[in-house]
C-alpha cells in the first residue's frame, strides 16, 4: 500500500539528513513514517526521541513491552507497528513463537498467567479505551503499580503510534526481513568455516 502522502526521500537542511543517514545505519533503510512525517514536521522528531528514551527505562521484561506493543498494533490494523516490533524482537533475539500466537494468547499455553493479565489489560484498553473491573483486579495479581502504570503507558503510546500510521496509510516496510537478513549475516560471519580436505 502507498502512503497517502509521497514519502519525501530527499529531506531539506542538514538535521533531517543527517537523521536519515543514522536511520539507514542502524535499520538498512529509512523508515516510511520518518519519510512522510518527520520530513513534514521535524519539531516531531525531539518528541520521538524523548519517547524512545523514556520507553528504555520502562521496567518491564523486554519480551512482555514488545508483546503488549505487537497486541496493540495487530488490534489497531497497523502493519508498520507490527512490522518494526517483530524486528525489535529478532535483533533482540527473542524468538517468533509467542509473537507469532498473540491472537490465542488466552488459551496457548506459550503465554504465563502474568502475560496473559497484561495482554488482556491492553486489548481491552485498546477496544474500549476503559477496562472492567475484573480485568483490573487480574492485572493486579500479577503487577506490582509501577509496572500497571508501565503497561499502561506503553499501550497508550503505541495506539498515538498507530493513530498517526493508520490514516495516513503507512503500512509494512519490511523492517522484520532485513532484520532477519542482518540476523543471517552476524550468524555467518561468526560460524567457522569447516576446511574440507578433498
Amino acid at each position: 500500500m502507498v502512503p497517502r502522502l509521497e514519502p519525501i526521500e530527499k529531506p531539506d537542511g542538514l538535521k533531517m539528513r543527517f537523521v536519515y543517514w543514522m536511520m539507514g545505519r542502524k535499520f538498512g533503510k529509512v523508515m516510511i513514517p520518518v519519510k512522510v512525517v518527520t520530513a513534514r514536521m521535524s519539531g516531531s522528531l525531539g518528541l520521538n526521541r524523548k519517547l524512545q528514551k523514556f520507553h528504555k527505562k520502562i521496567q518491564l521484561e523486554p519480551e512482555l513491552k514488545l508483546m503488549v506493543r505487537t497486541l496493540t498494533s495487530e488490534i489497531n490494523g497497523c502493519g508498520f507497528c507490527v512490522d518494526l516490533a517483530q524486528s525489535e524482537v529478532i535483533r533482540e533475539n527473542l524468538g517468533m513463537e509467542k509473537f507469532n500466537a498473540l491472537a490465542e494468547y488466552q488459551t496457548s499455553p506459550l503465554f504465563s498467567d502474568r502475560e496473559r493479565a497484561a495482554l488482556a489489560y491492553a486489548e481491552e484498553v485498546t477496544r474500549h479505551k476503559n477496562v472492567s473491573d475484573a480485568t483490573f483486579e487480574e492485572l493486579r495479581k500479577h503487577f506490582n503499580d509501577r509496572e500497571i502504570v508501565e503497561i499502561t503507558w506503553l499501550n497508550t503510546v503505541q495506539n498515538y503510534t498507530n493513530l498517526v500510521n493508520i490514516p495516513l496509510e503507512i503500512e509494512f516496510d519490511g523492517l522484520c526481513a532485513i532484520a532477519k537478513s542482518e540476523t543471517q549475516i552476524e550468524h555467518d560471519e561468526r560460524t567457522p568455516v569447516q576446511n574440507v580436505e578433498g
